[in-house]
């Protein structure tokens, strides 16, 4: 288990209605999408104006400039497409569990793409089982496929077979079906999940995130609400909000540290987000210092907010090496600390004899952020007083945030104080969740993972 969060997964459509392929702008919004999963990356196209039912699928273990190159994209022909980043928490990381799904079934042949988890997985794949469904992945994601191919054979169209699944789905998801001949978006009821909107000037784009839009030149239209059900084809965009009627609960985590800083998501800027929520830190934990610094790239943000409320200067002080592989999946603790070590290194010449400030957007295990306090410490620092900018990780999460169960969590099991001790820090303070609403006003979230209040 990795001492950070990761999302689960990034998802991206787009409808060309001039009958352009749509592989290369797939490939731009998947790159946009890049931070959502690092573990495998997937797309699948169709031509509408082709022989019904002929999809190009291609999906690789990696990053996307590893899954693909000019001549795989050149391969994937068709007008419309959907594309998918993965990093598991449900399945394992194989190449049966990367997306998109394609599959055959009773009307044809059908794509999807899925972000979040099912929390009631496990009981519906039991149920299908029993109907003599076969699965050949270990994902949540192909239940949910099998659900629509089941659901399909006794409706008049793919859209009705969505928005049936979704009656029988729990938890947070955003989905993306393609068909012969549409695409059809759609966001859990509770809003769990971000997803939105944009338009080209040859048809439209659905993307988990705001940034992802800019990437293809998209314009944003607005955000998929919670339980709609938006339907593109050659007549344009029909939405279908028979399930908007639950209370939205918003994934507080996108604001925090998941989404990219120039996205916009239910109304709320990321980075205008990680500022307020630095400002907050500073006016209920200020400490006398002589620098303010973020760990790289989480922790950036709300560093350069709290500097700005305190008044005490922000300062670089780590020097990230961009070339380093991805940490989370070194094998063992000895060796993901080497890895930090290898991506980051202190600027002495800004700690030495300095009173540090150092911002993160989170404390899961305690392993990392300790092997930072130490690397301060050994280049000068006098003292380290760490701010967190979330409350504690108290409990799990369940849907599609890689939140481990309660026995990995170190604030379940010790104090504030006896974290402070075990990371080696001279104070430590946390965001409180009174201060979410500096984040994010009055928009409805979850914060399940730190006060045990599930949404479902």
């Amino acid at each position: 288990m990795s001492s950070e969060l990761h999302e689960e997964c990034g998802v991206f459509g787009v409808w060309n209605t001039e009958g352009t392929n749509v592989a290369e702008d797939i490939y731009y919004g998947l790159l946009s999408l890049q931070h959502r999963g690092q573990e495998a990356a997937g797309i699948a196209v169709c031509d509408t104006a082709g022989e019904k039912g002929n999809m190009c699928v291609h999906k690789e273990l990696g990053l996307v400039s590893e899954a693909f190159n000019e001549e795989k994209l050149h391969a994937l022909k068709g007008n419309i497409g959907i594309g998918h980043v993965r990093y598991s928490t449900t399945g394992g990381n194989e190449i049966r569990n990367a997306q998109p799904l394609a599959f055959y079934y009773l009307k044809g042949t059908l794509a999807l793409v899925h972000n979040g988890n099912i929390v009631n997985s496990a009981t519906l794949k039991q149920q299908l089982f029993e109907e003599g469904t076969l699965f050949k992945a270990t994902t949540d994601s192909e239940v949910v496929a099998a659900i629509i191919a089941k659901m399909r054979a006794h409706t008049t169209n793919i859209q009705d077979a969505v928005k049936r699944s979704a009656s029988k789905l729990l938890g947070g998801y955003a989905l993306i079906v393609m068909s012969p001949k549409k695409l059809i978006a759609m966001r859990d009821p509770l809003g769990l999940k971000p997803l939105c909107l944009g338009k080209t000037k040859t048809g439209y784009v659905v993307a988990s995130e705001s940034c992802a839009l800019g990437a293809v030149g998209a314009q944003f239209v607005r955000d998929v609400k919670p339980g709609e059900v938006l339907t593109i084809s050659k007549d344009g965009v029909v939405s279908d909000c028979e399930l908007c009627n639950q209370k939205p609960a918003h994934c507080i985590f996108e604001y925090i540290y998941f989404a990219r800083l120039d996205s916009k998501i239910d109304g709320i800027n990321v980075y205008d987000a990680r500022i307020e929520g630095g400002k907050a830190l500073a006016r209920r934990y200020p400490v006398e210092a002589d620098v303010v610094t973020g760990v790289p790239d989480s922790g950036l943000v709300a560093a350069i907010g709290y500097a700005k409320e305190s008044g005490i200067p922000y300062e670089m002080t780590f020097h990230k090496n961009s070339y380093v592989g991805r940490t989370f999946i070194k094998p063992t603790q000895k060796e993901r600390i080497n890895a930090v070590r290898a991506k980051l290194n202190v600027l002495e010449s800004v700690v030495k004899d300095k009173r540090v400030v150092l911002i993160d957007d989170s404390i899961v295990r305690g392993t990392t952020i300790a092997n930072l306090i130490h690397m301060l410490r050994s280049h000068g620092a006098k003292e380290v007083h760490v701010r967190i900018s979330s409350p504690p990780f108290l409990y799990p999460c369940f849907y599609g945030t890689d939140v481990p169960d309660n026995s990995q969590l170190i604030a379940n099991s010790m104090s504030t104080e006896e974290i402070c001790k075990k990371i080696g820090a001279d104070s430590l303070g946390y965001m409180d969740i009174q201060d979410f609403p500096c984040m994010t006003g009055d928009l409805p979230i979850c914060k399940a993972c730190f006060d045990n209040h599930y949404p479902v």
